[in-house]
C-alpha cells in the first residue's frame, strides 16, 4: 500500500511511515479484512465509509505542507472532524503532537474507543460532539482536517485555527465536491481548491 501511495505522488517520508505503521485491517469489520490495503472505501457502517489511503495520505501530506510544525517536524496539535472508525485519527497521531477527533454519531464514536483501546495511544483524544462547532477547548490548532463537506468551512474551524495554520476540508463545488485548503495568516484567510472528492455531507449535532 505505502509503495502505491509513494507511485502515486505522495512525497512526504513522515506521512509514508505514518500510513504504513498504522494497520488498516484494525480498523474495518471482519468480512472486509481482506480488501483493507487496497485503494476503496470500506463501509464502516450508519451509512460511513473509511476513506481511501490515498485520499487520507493526500489531506494528511497537505495538512503537513502548511499546518504549523515544531522543531522535531511534528504538526502542532491537531482538528480531526469526523472520527469514524477511528483511521485517519491513529495516522494523525504518528504526526502531531496531539490530536483531538470529534464524531457526532454516538455508535461510531464507540466504535473508535473500541479500536483505539488496545493500541493506548496517549495523545488522540476522541471526543463525542458537533464537528460543525469545533472543539474549542483545544484550540488553537496548527491544522484541522474534516471527512465530511458542507456548503462553507464553518466559522468556529477557522476560529479555532492558529494564525499560521491550515485546513484541509472537502467542500460543495460545481455539483461535487472538492478538496479545499484554507490558510490563515495575519493578513487574514485564503482558500485553494483542489480535485474532485468524494465524502459524506457535514452535518450538525449528535446523534
Amino acid at each position: 500500500m505505502v509503495q502505491q501511495l509513494a507511485a502515486d505522488g505522495i512525497q512526504d517520508a513522515a506521512v509514508l511511515r505514518a500510513m504504513g505503521a498504522v494497520e488498516r485491517h484494525r480498523f474495518v469489520d471482519g468480512a472486509l479484512v481482506p480488501q483493507a490495503y487496497e485503494d476503496t472505501a470500506l463501509p464502516i457502517g450508519l451509512g460511513q465509509t473509511i476513506s481511501k489511503p490515498s485520499v487520507v495520505a493526500r489531506m494528511v501530506e497537505l495538512l503537513m505542507q502548511g499546518g504549523l510544525r515544531g522543531e522535531d517536524g511534528r504538526l502542532g496539535r491537531v482538528l480531526d472532524i469526523g472520527t469514524g472508525c477511528g483511521y485517519q485519527a491513529v495516522v494523525l497521531g504518528q504526526l502531531a503532537t496531539e490530536v483531538y477527533s470529534i464524531e457526532r454519531l454516538r455508535d461510531l464514536h464507540e466504535k473508535a474507543r473500541a479500536n483505539l483501546r488496545p493500541l493506548r495511544i496517549a495523545n488522540v483524544h476522541l471526543i463525542l460532539g458537533d464537528g460543525v462547532a469545533g472543539f474549542a477547548r483545544g484550540a488553537p490548532y496548527a491544522g484541522i482536517i474534516a471527512a465530511a463537506g458542507g456548503e462553507l468551512v464553518p466559522d468556529a474551524w477557522i476560529d479555532q485555527l492558529a494564525v499560521g495554520g491550515r485546513i484541509v476540508a472537502p467542500l460543495a463545488s460545481s455539483g461535487g465536491q472538492a478538496l479545499v485548503v484554507v490558510d490563515k495568516s495575519r493578513q487574514g484567510v485564503s482558500h485553494t481548491v483542489l480535485e474532485a472528492v468524494n465524502f459524506v455531507p457535514l452535518k450538525s449535532g449528535v446523534a
